[in-house]
């Protein structure tokens, strides 16, 4: 098991007192498990040995403990390989293991992944980096930079700092020219933000932000078409509120694969809340059945 020192629940319950916890329900789901806390960075590193030891027959799964960031990061590693891998949601959104229908208590998780089944489900591609949950370009990215200067100036929690963040985006809102291919059709536009999925998410209130299934073998991407902050605050607050007139301000496209196309050299994308750098033409497409994972026996991922 590889846990993530910088985790939500980690900071706020203490490593110690979390890896007893963790150590009881092994003890009491009947686990023998090796469990290490690692800072972010040594997590792929420790997945890529870890990998190596379990092909060697040392261990029947890896779990990961920490957000969804740390979840992928591991994700990326073990995708594609028959090793299966558990979840504990440590982190503050946790949308994946929401999603796989994990319990948020870190007991309750190791209990569940004893008890559980494994399933396959799809990872998401981008020139080669998986994402679990989504992949975004424009405005997201930078809200999210913002967003975490917000928190370590002021050590505030994410949702309020991204608040802050919202408060503080320029009147003019910044539109990216791109062209977005779709298994045939293309599109040219300028954008504020471009939304690529794993699976099909649900837009409106009450399950604003879920996914019914993990293993549709499906992108979803939406591509705002606002030319406003405002526009796209009211664009925004209509889909949310299942106003189906926002639709022809929101182009919506699904498929197995899609290309985005940019004159600019470098672009701002996210992975799963994390923000990286990234170059055009990007390339993004559908893995299906890539991961196996632990999860709950009534859950259908």
């Amino acid at each position: 098991m590889l846990v993530n020192e910088a985790a939500g629940t980690v900071l706020r319950l203490g490593a110690a007192n979390l890896e007893a916890q963790l150590r009881s329900a092994f003890e009491q789901s009947g686990i023998a498990a090796s469990l290490m806390v690692l800072a972010s960075a040594d997590l792929a590193a420790a997945a890529k040995a870890a990998l190596e030891q379990a092909r060697a027959g040392q261990f029947d799964a890896i779990m990961a403990g920490g957000g969804d960031g740390s979840i992928r990061t591991i994700a990326g590693i073990l995708a594609g390989t028959e090793i299966p891998l558990g979840i504990l949601p440590l982190g503050t959104l946790n949308h994946f293991a929401r999603d796989l229908g994990i319990p948020p208590d870190p007991r309750a998780a190791v209990a569940a992944m004893a008890t559980g089944t494994v399933r396959r489900v799809d990872v998401g591609v981008m020139n080669g980096a998986i994402f679990l949950n989504n992949s975004s370009i424009g405005l997201y990215p930078f809200l999210v930079l913002r967003r975490e200067r917000q928190r370590r100036r002021r050590h505030l929690p994410k949702w309020l700092a991204m608040v802050l963040a919202l408060l503080r985006v320029p009147r003019h809102l910044p539109l990216f020219p791109l062209t977005v291919r779709v298994e045939g059709l293309a599109e040219s536009c300028r954008t504020p933000l471009v939304f690529i999925g794993n699976n099909d998410y649900q837009l409106a209130l009450p399950a604003l932000g879920r996914r019914e299934r993990l293993d549709g073998a499906e992108l979803s991407i939406f591509v705002a078409r606002s030319d406003s902050f405002r526009a796209f605050l009211w664009l925004a607050l209509r889909i949310i509120l299942g106003f189906s007139q926002a639709a022809h301000e929101m182009r919506i496209v699904k498929g197995k694969s899609a290309d985005i196309v940019s004159g600019r050299r470098r672009l701002l994308a996210a992975f799963d809340g994390e923000v990286e750098l990234v170059h055009p033409p990007l390339h993004y497409q559908i893995r299906p059945g890539a991961l196996r994972v632990f999860v709950p026996s009534e859950t259908n991922a």
